[in-house]
Order: C-alpha cells, then structure tokens, then sequence
C-alpha cells in the first residue's frame, strides 16, 4: 500500500468536509451514521473548520485520522473521541473510565477490500493506547453486516449494551476492545 496515515490538520477543514459529505452518499450511510447527507451538507464553513481544528493533529479530547492515497486524495477516514470517567456519553449514560469512542469510519468504496480499513483502525486503536485509554467502543448497526463483520475480524466484541433506533425496533450494538 502507498497510503499516508496520518491526522487531519486544523486547516485542511474543506478536505473534511468533501470527505464526510462522500461517505453521507454511501448505499449504508443510513445505517453508519447518525446525520444525512443534507443535513450536513447545510451546515456552514464554521461549522467544518471547528470540527477539523477539534479533531486535528495535537488535539487532545479527539483525533481524526486519514488514510492519503497517493494522487493526495484521501480515501479514508476514523475519528476517536475521548470520553472521560465521571462524564455522560452521547445517550446520557454514565461513563465509568478513560475511554474512546470511534465514530466516522468510512474508507470510499473503490479502496475497500484492500485492507486499508484495517490500517486505519490500527491507527485509531494505536493513538488510543497512547492517550491511555483502557478500552475503545464503537455503536453498530444490527444490520449493518459488513461493519459488524469487519469489527469482530478486527478484536472488537459486543459488550451487550444496545441502544434502540427511535422507534423502529431496529437496535444499534456495542462493541468494545479492550488494551
């Protein structure tokens, strides 16, 4: 592979954008991400930079890591947000130690299969364990059977909690790894 691994920089928020917006388009995107593509689409430059500067090489409560093919496009993409112990998570539940939360996984689907996703994630999990995080969680789909697959392959396991998709009766699924 000849992909640069690397976080985002603060200024590189227009290349944030472009990517997040192609992984909205994506056929699962329904199922991998909590916004569409025009709600996203609708939000302001502002909005980009200060994603981009909160993520960005040398940020501390989050890191969003890319994979640069070697035209400079980029062609992947994981975030890791950091979730103190005394604080609440995004549903409102309790978090009880140092831990990250991988959200934004999305490699573009001409590069799939080529094992960069892996790469990416090792990444994501190394920059963790650098942070002293003690675990890495993620929340899946039930239906989403690539990501799930592709989860287990790479040491995450369920833990049992799962969070209802409105009112659907569709369930999302954690899993978790642990250092």
């Amino acid at each position: 592979m000849s992909y640069v691994i690397r976080s985002v920089r603060a200024d590189e928020w227009a290349a944030v954008k472009e990517l997040r917006l192609a992984a909205l388009r994506d056929p699962v995107a329904h199922l991998a991400f909590a916004e569409t593509y025009e709600e996203a689409a609708r939000e302001p430059d502002s909005f980009w930079q200060e994603r981009a500067a909160g993520a960005a090489e040398g940020a501390e409560r989050a890191q969003q890591i890319i994979a640069q093919g070697p035209d400079g496009q980029w062609v992947g993409t994981v975030t890791v947000l950091v979730e103190e112990p005394g604080t609440t998570d995004w549903l409102g539940l309790p978090v009880e130690r140092k831990q990250g939360h991988v959200v934004g996984a999305f490699v573009r689907p001409e590069e799939r299969g080529s094992g960069l996703t892996e790469v990416l994630f090792d990444a994501a999990l190394e920059w963790s364990w650098g942070r002293g995080l003690e675990r890495v969680r993620l929340i899946v789909h039930e239906e989403n059977g690539r990501a799930l697959r592709f989860y287990r392959r790479v040491g995450f396991e369920p833990s049992g909690v799962t969070v209802p998709v409105g009112d659907s009766g569709e369930r999302e699924l954690e899993f978790v790894i642990e250092r």
